[in-house]
């Protein structure tokens, strides 16, 4: 399985580095990484001579919702029945990926690489943003021209974006930090991954992102409270926040929230936002039961809009009333249901482990989940294949058992 674990990470980098994968080629090589990934995993089964199968409960809503579509598609109830096909190529894609990472990570070496994977990209791409910034010269990458506009920031057209990747990718290496999952020897190079992130995601300026980043803290020193109750881990947090400050400031914040005032009418005002959800919200009045078809939010908006200012709505920067909007009353129970799986799983196993580091994995990988969903109920990072990507395999460690090992064989 080495294979598809290293593919795994491949594409994450990939969709990442792709500008997010929100383009049609990025999003065909995303779509043809998992394909290649999931063939050779069926390729290694049949030829190994056993299948051993793992399943994980989250697999029942995001297969519930996968069935809203295709019978979308195939009764012709969606209202542009292309778009509901590309849109469910691309969630096939996803949860492909989100199998094989269930059948391919099984032990808690493994998801210890796998979280140091995520780091590793973080610090990655914190870095190469935050030179962007002060060396900015109008194009992605200082060579691709900015066709449609935008505000971006590191590899992303949107500062919000790479603002919800950064939320994925922080809370893990913060709880590994705070409870003392890893060995101490690591442990400076795990703060450096985790604090270049840190300062990159509010040098980025992204209120729903630095909003969503307060919420995280504040969901992981419940979890820690309730399940940990050790005061030296209230020092540690301390500590590494201090320097996260420190950090942020030597950075100049200040001087990023200026410069982003600047492009301040190129966003979407909080008075569009409401205005757009409310419009989703009467969507979905009309279409109750499943929607409109998966995708056709921009095709059938219009007919909706209240106020119309001349600008083509892809999203509703509320992935949730998009939701609604587009697959029903019964595609967002299937989201309900999987948030609601993932809270009880992940939390009945944070009540029944005594080793930092299983507490850790876990703690983070769903603090990182429900950053995002804070998020996204002022935008559409649910609709970023990156950011979908790695939420999914933030998922999957937050609902993986993860058997005991003793401190000397976590490597």
């Amino acid at each position: 399985m080495s294979f598809i674990r290293a593919g795994i990470c491949i594409v994450v980098a990939f969709a990442v580095l792709a500008h997010g994968a929100v383009e049609p080629w990025s999003e065909a090589g995303l779509e043809m990484g998992a394909a290649v990934l999931l063939l050779a995993w069926s390729w290694q089964a049949l030829t190994d001579g056993e299948l051993t199968f793992v399943w994980n409960p989250l697999l029942w809503p995001l297969a519930g919702f996968w069935l809203v579509a295709a019978f979308q598609l195939v009764t012709g109830m969606t209202a542009v029945p292309f778009l509901t096909r590309i849109e469910l190529l691309k969630y096939s894609a996803l949860v492909a990926l989100f199998f094989l990472c269930v059948q391919s990570y099984r032990t808690r070496g493994q998801w210890r690489r796998f979280i140091w994977f995520l780091l590793s990209l973080g610090f990655a791409i914190s870095l190469f943003a935050i030179l962007q910034h002060f060396t900015f010269n109008g194009k992605l990458y200082w060579v691709r021209e900015l066709q449609y506009g935008g505000i971006p920031f590191g590899p992303y057209v949107n500062r919000n974006h790479f603002a919800g990747l950064m939320e994925l990718l922080i809370p893990p290496g913060l709880a590994i930090q705070i409870v003392g999952g890893e060995q101490r020897e690591q442990l400076p190079l795990m703060a450096l991954f985790t604090l270049l992130p840190i300062g990159a995601l509010f040098l980025s300026a992204s209120r729903g992102g630095i909003v969503s980043f307060v919420a995280e803290l504040g969901f992981l020193a419940i979890l820690i409270v309730a399940r940990r109750r050790e005061k030296k881990i209230l020092a540690v947090a301390a500590l590494i926040l201090t320097l996260a400050a420190i950090l942020v400031s030597w950075l100049g914040i200040g001087r990023a929230l200026d410069r982003f005032a600047t492009y301040k009418k190129l966003e979407v005002t909080e008075g569009r936002r409401v205005e757009m959800l409310h419009d989703s919200l009467r969507i979905f009045k009309d279409h109750p039961v499943l929607g409109t078809g998966l995708g056709t939010l921009q095709e059938v908006f219009p007919r909706y809009e209240t106020v119309y200012d001349g600008m083509v709505v892809n999203h509703s920067h509320n992935d949730y009333a998009e939701a609604l909007a587009e697959t029903g009353a019964i595609g967002g129970l299937c989201g309900l249901v999987f948030l609601t799986v993932l809270l009880w799983t992940t939390w009945k196993s944070l009540s029944k482990e005594g080793d930092p580091q299983s507490f850790s994995y876990h703690a983070g990988a769903l603090v990182a989940c429900l950053g995002l969903a804070v998020h996204a109920g002022v935008d559409f990072n649910f609709h970023i294949p990156s950011n979908a990507l790695i939420f999914l395999l933030n998922s999957a460690l937050a609902t993986s058992a993860l058997p005991a090992l003793p401190l000397s064989r976590r490597h």
